[in-house]
């Protein structure tokens, strides 16, 4: 059966009420959306699939009863379960009219919260809900994983994408840090508005301020017109800057007082603007041990390391990488007009390799091998290092320079020559790397 865990939005203006019933659903293996008004459930519904809708009748401004008539109207197969704490005859006919399939009155127990929304929920919906943790494979927002690791930090996931607390995600190169801060984005309830991806690592550093705040027609050569940054294109949604231990300590004091003050000031502008966003920052460096020898500051890290999240490496849950492979398999044999399978043998190599760039390395493996198989990916479409070596008899030996020298251009080789991904998996900045070089 394929993973399909039941999506259920609940509306009502009690916040207390609203925690209780997504601890409860999340208690039965449901994923719980919340909203406290009926604009924001609309809002929700128009980008996010529903399959189950529980609200309350007695709301300020635009009532249950509208919202059940919105529903009934624009999707007229989302069945609906009210709530209410104000029962009356009148209000349970209406609600039923209007396209209600059940009526629960407060306080209501578990139980009865369970019998509700397994009467109106579909019976596949009920059934894949209750086999998804024994199902051999799992999806959430196209983070693949079955292993404890994976359902961690899911579970993670779910407990922060509806508020907007600073993020910090750190982990090794080719975790899927973007993934994950997509998945918080666009899994809550903030997904309509902006996701703004920045790669600070990857735009030099005296260009960098100015895309990040924005600037005024004259402020510095160059600047031929005013122009926004990428902070103000995510005002109301999220940003997220990726390689955050590359920005310079400019950039740095300037990132502390947005998130100290919420407000950013153009380059060459006098006031400054309030902005309501949420930052999620990533990282494969140790920004802690940046924080001890200068290259961090301080105050900055604490700021952004409300919320930590710790990518897990490929190696500490292996027993994904089949349910991995099998999702590369699909796509690029879609992608290349393929119907490729793993062998066995092929699979046994990929689970005894110790991945140090992780699951893009994966996907880049699966992707060479489907190109170079027929309908079967062996051992053969694997490279050499993935194989068994019984070693050489060669008695000469060369200096460390030269072994270093060799392993530095093996990793640029890997990398296409992205300086970038061959500094962080050789664990030096790039400005060792460029002096290496030379």
């Amino acid at each position: 059966m394929t993973y399909k865990k039941a999506n259920i939005l609940i509306v009502d203006d009690d916040f207390d009420m609203l925690e209780l019933l997504q601890r409860q659903l999340h208690d039965q293996n449901f994923h719980a959306y919340k909203a406290s008004n009926v604009l924001e459930a609309i809002n929700i519904l128009k980008y996010s699939r529903i399959d189950l809708l529980i609200t309350d009748l007695q709301m300020p401004q635009v009532d249950g009863i509208a919202l059940i008539k919105y529903v009934s109207d624009h999707y007229p197969k989302l069945p609906t379960l009210v709530i209410t704490g104000f029962p009356s005859i009148d209000g349970a006919l209406e609600a039923m009219k209007s396209g209600a399939v059940d009526y629960l009155i407060k306080p209501f127990t578990t139980e009865e919260l369970k019998s509700a929304v397994a009467k109106a929920l579909p019976q596949n919906l009920q059934e894949a809900t209750r086999d998804s943790l024994a199902n051999n494979s799992i999806s959430y927002a196209g983070i693949i994983g079955n292993s404890e690791p994976m359902q961690k930090l899911i579970d993670l996931i779910e407990r922060v994408k509806d508020n907007k607390a600073t993020v910090l995600i750190q982990g090794e190169s080719g975790t899927g840090k973007e993934l994950i801060a997509r998945a918080i984005h666009y899994k809550g309830r903030f997904a309509a508005q902006p996701f703004i991806a920045v790669n600070c690592g990857g735009i030099p550093e005296d260009l960098l301020e100015a895309e990040l705040f924005g600037y005024t027609k004259g402020s510095f050569t160059g600047a031929l017109e005013n122009r926004q940054g990428f902070f103000q294109a995510a005002d109301k949604g999220t940003i997220f800057l990726d390689e955050i231990g590359n920005a310079p300590m400019k950039v740095q004091t300037r990132l502390l007082r947005v998130l100290q003050e919420k407000e950013i000031q153009r380059i060459g502008e006098q006031n400054a603007k309030k902005i309501d966003i949420r930052i999620i920052a990533a990282t494969n460096s140790d920004l802690y041990k940046m924080v001890k020898i200068g290259k961090f500051r301080e105050d900055l890290y604490y700021r952004l390391n409300v919320v930590n999240i710790c990518t897990p490496p490929l190696r500490s849950h292996k027993e994904d990488i089949v349910y991995l492979a099998n999702n590369f398999l699909r796509k690029y044999g879609s992608e290349y007009g393929k119907r490729t399978k793993l062998s066995d043998k092929a699979l046994e190599l990929l689970q005894n390799y110790d991945w140090p760039g992780n699951v893009r390395e994966l996907e880049n493996i699966i992707q060479r091998a489907i190109i170079l198989s027929d309908d079967e990916i062996t051992s053969e479409q694997l490279p050499e290092h993935f194989k068994y070596d019984i070693g050489s008899y060669d008695t000469s030996f060369k200096s460390l320079e030269e072994v270093e020298k060799e392993y530095i251009l093996k990793v640029l080789a890997y990398t296409d020559q992205n300086k970038t991904k061959a500094a962080a998996i050789l664990k030096i900045d790039r400005k060792t790397l460029r002096n290496k070089l030379k």
